[in-house]
């Protein structure tokens, strides 16, 4: 059946942008749930934060259920208990029941990496997989962008109830989307015919080592990305007189323009077997911009522009990363493989908020931008060690 490699690419898809909907549908309702539960910003920080430490804490062991009990099981259940968790709130719009939901909500998230990937891994040619990979990528940057307009939008126009059920809806399509048809499978659960062809050289085990190396790999690009989607206009307005629209601007253009990088970079990575060397060279490009914002003072639209290639370049690393992910990942373990290294991510969302916080509050608005310079140069070199190592043992997929 020669159309289930793009079956299951768009049904895979289609869960990572559910999975986006879902990790931004409460905080882009933040403005509006203080009046509608009583509560403070405090209280629903720390709803935000529960989600997170559930996912970064169930992450590794359902990486580990995924390769035991399939991905595509797995998956299913992810996305029926994160409809369940948004119908909670939907139905019973309190505090208490929203921690009972973020608390289910993390736990349906920790599946989506370790899942999505794996299935990816043994169900697609390899010739196809960086492609693959990025595509999946932009579905759940995607999922991220639309969550604000979608959420805000059907909150101000019936009621912020009304929009956790739209995201209990949306799981419940994706889980429809999975179970109307399943790709043609050839004796594995999660695998389509041929995927079991798909591991070319890859490792019997993984070690210790090169799974540190990725986790702190993805550490590094959930804080040096981190710092610009999440800080980089407080730091313009605060430390570069920049105005806020125009920030606002820059910012927009930055996070649009990573997420073209993604569909650019999956073409590029399948391209190429030195993906450590795409990943490494875009990154320390995308430095060298945040300097040159850094150092001169650069017109609103010669800044829109620079933060907009800083973004693509970004956007470009996510195949070639997710391909030293796959290339480092033992054959039938790629659920448990992604899901240790995807705790990276996490944790760069514990350690970013404190440490740029910090330096704001301090008055050190430009040591923002100086840390994302730090943290993706350190990722670069990362990046270059890691590729060494795996070429060094045969490791390299290509």
């Amino acid at each position: 059946m020669k159309s289930s490699p793009n079956l299951l690419l768009g049904q895979v898809s289609t869960a990572h942008l559910v999975s986006h909907l879902h990790i931004m549908a409460l905080p882009a309702l933040l403005p509006l749930l203080p009046d509608t539960m009583q509560v403070g910003f405090v209280e629903l920080g720390f709803a935000i934060g529960l989600f997170n430490i559930v996912s970064a804490l169930v992450q590794v062991p359902l990486g580990y259920l995924v390769d035991r009990l399939g991905a595509r099981r797995m998956l299913m259940a992810a996305l029926l208990l994160g409809t369940f968790s948004f119908g909670l709130v939907a139905v019973f719009p309190s505090y208490p029941c929203l921690l009972v939901a973020m608390t289910l909500a993390g736990l349906a998230n920790g599946v989506y990496h370790p899942a999505d990937y794996s299935l990816l891994s043994r169900g697609l040619p390899i010739d196809k997989m960086g492609r693959a990979f990025s595509i999946h990528t932009f579905a759940g940057f995607l999922g991220g962008a639309l969550a604000p307009p979608v959420m805000v939008g059907v909150a101000l126009l019936l009621a912020p109830r009304w929009s956790f059920a739209v995201a209990a809806l949306a799981g419940l399509a994706a889980w429809g989307v999975m179970v109307s048809s399943t790709p043609t499978t050839n004796h594995h659960p999660d695998a389509i015919a041929g995927g079991s062809h798909n591991a070319g050289t890859r490792p019997v085990s993984t070690s210790v080592m090169t799974l540190a190396v990725l986790t702190l790999l993805f550490t590094l690009l959930s804080l040096s990305t981190g710092a610009i989607e999440k800080f980089s206009v407080s730091a313009l307005v605060q430390g570069f007189d920049v105005t806020l629209p125009a920030a606002n601007l820059a910012l927009t253009v930055f996070l649009f323009a990573s997420a073209f990088g993604v569909l650019a970079g999956g073409v590029l990575a399948d391209r190429t077997s030195r993906h450590g060397y795409v990943a490494a060279g875009a990154f320390a490009l995308a430095a060298l911009i945040v300097v040159l914002i850094i150092q001169v003072a650069l017109p609103p639209i010669a800044l829109t522009i620079a933060l907009g290639a800083a973004g693509f370049l970004t956007g470009m690393v996510a195949p070639s990363r997710d391909m030293l992910v796959r290339a480092a990942s033992p054959a039938g373990a790629e659920g448990k493989t992604f899901g240790i290294v995807s705790t990276g991510f996490n944790l760069g969302g514990v350690i970013g908020p404190i440490l740029f916080g910090l330096l704001l509050d301090r008055g050190l608005a430009t040591g923002v931008l100086w840390a994302a310079v730090g943290f993706m140069l350190t990722t670069t070199a990362v990046v270059l060690l890691q590729e060494r190592h795996q070429r060094s043992s045969g490791l390299s997929n290509g």
